[in-house]
This record gives structure tokens, C-alpha cells and sequence, in this order.
């Protein structure tokens, strides 16, 4: 467990570039370098990882902490991977929240969201360079696409009807839906030495005891929070809000961090009005440049809807108790999915109709990808949009007269370092950041 610690900590400071290059990370300490497991149980536990709501790269490292060390591996594992970030985002929250209409932060962050969407647009083209294998899995990212950007299908019922497809392919042996496409860089050749070994551990034999109070326990961390403000605070309170509003995501929110920001930044800027769409791109920004998964621009949201409704709390300090709130009942619930479904997945390795559900939704998210790379750069480029409705459409449309050519301009430059210079996406984000503080010197 020392060792683990140490492990989990430095994979947890490395975890940059979202979770491709988070779970790349993971591959080449665990698989590689330390040998803990194969790789076949590895892109075992990524499979799964990749089904459930919220962030696969976080529940990816609880599940393997979970394998090796029990239940407080785990919970090490899974601690360590948002930790950073959870320090880091708060901190970013507070300095945003003070000085985000000076014009110098305003600059930083302009440049930042021009870099995102260039990031964002890499990983529609790495995910669907190794997802979409042939024209049937190409043709299911395309028709995801369309339900979701067009006619605003909600997610779940993408991922279910994808997750059927792939399964009954999978069943039926099919060779469309043999292989899917996942996030890591793994090599070929599989190690087949490693401390875990292809064996079944112990604590991974599921049982009727051990499954109710797995579940008891976590539904009660997660649950018991949400009952009490609500009592408390009333379903009209911002926290109680938080808390529900999360809460429901992290049951709804399939397909890792890119879909989950979709679907979180329709409701936070549309439904409850906690953000401008700016803000949510400044907060992606943010996430992009700390350690950590993605999803934790999540407790920029609750910080920032907290901290315009404070109540009787001094808004900072309102601020600070929403945001984690917001990772608290996000994250919560990742460690129920892996401690309560892990020791039946350990049972189904090899399982065809699994892997070909893999393979469906995995093409489907590519789709939604694109979706929320269309809805960034609508925001980053246009100061306009207008809706359009009717027959079943519903998206927006940006007025094309009220382009933003600076914006326009940094994205190109972005994209060019990223897809032609192969820049590192720190080095892309600083870059930016830069030539936004020089725009607004200048202008």
C-alpha cells in the first residue's frame, strides 16, 4: 500500500490532457513499468469504465486500486486521481470569482477557450480515429450526432439504444461489433506477467452479503447529504439545487468527460442560469490546465452558482462549500458503480455481448463528441446565435455577422500547432493564454 501510494500520487500529478492522455499515463506505470496487471485485464476494467456514467479515467484507477489493495485501494486510488484537482480548481474558482472582470483575467481566459476548442477537436479525431473501424460504427457516431445536435435527443437514450445494437451484434458474433475502440495506447504485445495475475482474487467473488452492504454504505454517503439539505434547506435553496442537479447527473451522464460537459452545460447555462456560456468555457479552461479529470470544472459550477445566491453565507465561502458540494455527490458515486459492479465484471472477461455493447457506444459518444465541439466553437467564435425550431429540430444557429475574428484567428493558430506541429496541450494552452494578455495590451 506505501508503494501503491506513491504510484497513485504520481500518476494522479501526470494526469494531464484529459482521458486519453490520463489513462495513457496509467497504461505506461501500472501495465508497463510496475507490471501490476496484464493488459488484458486492464482493457477489461476499461470496458467497464467506459460504460458507466462519469469520468472512465478516474473510475478506471479505483477499479485497478480496487483489484490490488481491496476496497481502501480504492478509495486511495480514486482519492488521489481528483485530489490535485480539487486543490487546484478551487483556488482558480476564488481568483476567478474575485478578479474575472478585470480585463487581464478576462484576456487570460479568452485565449484559454480558443486553445479548448482546439483540444476538444483533437479528441473527436483521436476517439473516432480508433472507435469507428468501419462504416456501420462511422454511421452510428453520425446519426448520434444528428438525435443529439438537431432534434436534442437526451443522451441515456443514445447510449441505450447503441449498448442494444452492440450487444445483439456482439451475440451474434458479428464482425462489425468484435472489436471496439477504447482511449488507451496500449501496445500489442500483452504482458502476461503481473503481481495481479489472469486468477480470480477473492474479494472479487460477488456475494448477496457483500453486494447489499456495498450498497448500503455508498448509496448512504451519496444520498444521506442530498436528504439532509433538502430537509433542511428546502428544494429551493442553491445548495439543495447543487446537490439534486449533480446527483442526477452522475446517473445520466454516460460516455467520460467530453459528453458529460454537454449535457452539464446545457442545464447550468439554460435551465438554471448559473452561467453565461463564456463561463462555462472559462471553467473548461481551467480544467484543462490542472491535473485531474476533466469533469472537475463541475465544482467551478457549483462554486460559481453558489456564489451569485449566497444566502446569509459570505459568498466566497458559499462558493467554496458549492463546489464541493458538486464533487462531492459527482464523484460519490463513481465508487459505488466500480465497488458494487467490479467483482461481476471480473466474472464476464470475455464476454461477447459486453464487448460489442463497448463497441456501439463507443461509436455513439464519438457522435456526441462532435456535438459538443460544434456547441463550443459556436460560443468561442459568434457573440450571436439564434434558435431554430420546428419539425422536430432544435439547436441553435450562429449569426454568422457577429464572428469574433480575434477568437476566429487564436482557434486557427491553436488547431495549426496541435494538428500540424503536434504542440503538447500545455505548451498550446500557454501559448494562447499568452496571446490573449498580448490582444488586450494591444487593443
Amino acid at each position: 500500500m506505501r508503494e501503491a501510494f506513491a504510484v497513485w500520487l504520481r500518476v494522479a500529478a501526470l494526469s494531464f490532457g484529459g482521458p486519453a492522455g490520463q489513462i495513457a499515463v496509467m497504461h505506461r506505470v501500472l501495465v508497463e513499468e510496475k507490471r501490476w496487471v496484464s493488459e488484458e485485464r486492464f482493457l477489461h476494467a476499461l470496458n467497464y469504465c467506459m460504460l458507466l456514467p462519469g469520468p472512465e479515467a478516474q473510475q478506471l484507477a479505483t477499479y485497478i486500486g480496487w483489484l490490488m489493495h481491496r476496497t481502501p485501494g480504492g478509495i486511495m486510488a480514486g482519492g488521489l486521481f481528483i485530489l490535485p484537482g480539487v486543490i487546484a480548481i478551487m483556488a482558480l474558482s476564488i481568483i476567478y470569482a474575485a478578479f474575472g472582470a478585470v480585463s487581464a483575467v478576462a484576456a487570460l481566459f479568452f485565449g484559454l477557450k480558443a486553445a479548448v476548442l482546439a483540444i476538444v477537436l483533437q479528441a473527436v479525431v483521436r476517439i473516432g480515429g480508433r472507435a469507428l473501424k468501419n462504416r456501420i460504427l462511422q454511421g452510428m457516431a453520425l446519426l448520434a450526432f444528428v438525435a443529439i445536435y438537431f432534434f436534442d435527443v437526451p443522451f441515456p437514450i443514445i447510449v441505450v439504444a447503441a449498448g442494444l445494437i452492440g450487444g445483439v451484434g456482439g451475440a451474434l458474433q458479428l464482425r462489425t461489433f468484435a472489436a471496439g475502440g477504447g482511449h488507451g495506447s496500449a501496445k500489442s504485445d500483452a504482458l502476461v506477467d503481473s503481481l495481479v495475475g489472469d486468477e480470480l482474487p477473492p474479494h472479487a467473488r460477488p456475494s448477496v452479503a457483500s453486494t447489499l452492504r456495498v450498497a448500503i454504505v455508498w448509496l448512504a454517503l451519496w444520498l444521506l447529504p442530498v436528504a439532509v439539505l433538502l430537509v433542511w434547506l428546502g428544494d429551493t435553496s442553491v445548495f439543495s439545487l447543487i446537490a439534486v442537479f449533480f446527483s442526477k447527473m452522475a446517473m445520466v451522464t454516460f460516455g467520460g468527460a467530453y459528453a458529460v460537459l454537454a449535457y452539464v452545460a446545457q442545464q447550468a447555462v439554460e435551465t438554471y442560469h448559473w452561467l453565461a456560456p463564456h463561463e462555462m468555457l472559462d471553467g473548461l479552461g481551467m480544467a484543462e490546465t490542472t491535473p485531474g479529470p476533466l469533469i472537475m470544472v463541475l465544482q467551478f459550477v457549483g462554486f460559481m452558482a453558489a456564489y451569485r445566491a449566497p444566502g446569509t453565507l459570505p459568498p466566497m465561502l458559499a462558493g467554496a462549500l458549492g463546489g464541493l458540494l458538486a464533487t462531492w455527490v459527482t464523484f460519490t458515486p463513481c465508487f459505488l458503480w466500480i465497488f458494487l459492479g467490479a467483482p461481476f465484471i471480473e466474472r464476464m472477461r470475455g464476454n461477447k455481448v459486453l464487448a460489442g455493447a463497448l463497441t456501439a457506444i463507443t461509436a455513439a459518444v464519438v457522435g456526441v463528441i462532435l456535438n459538443l465541439a460544434i456547441w463550443f466553437a459556436i460560443h468561442t467564435l459568434f457573440h450571436a446565435t439564434i434558435p431554430v425550431s420546428g419539425f422536430g429540430l432544435s439547436f441553435e444557429w450562429p449569426v454568422l455577422s457577429s464572428v469574433n475574428p480575434a477568437a476566429l484567428l487564436l482557434a486557427a493558430a491553436a488547431a495549426l500547432a496541435i494538428f500540424r506541429f503536434k504542440a503538447g496541450m500545455l505548451q498550446t494552452l500557454a501559448a494562447c493564454a499568452a496571446a490573449g494578455l498580448l490582444l488586450n495590451v494591444v487593443t
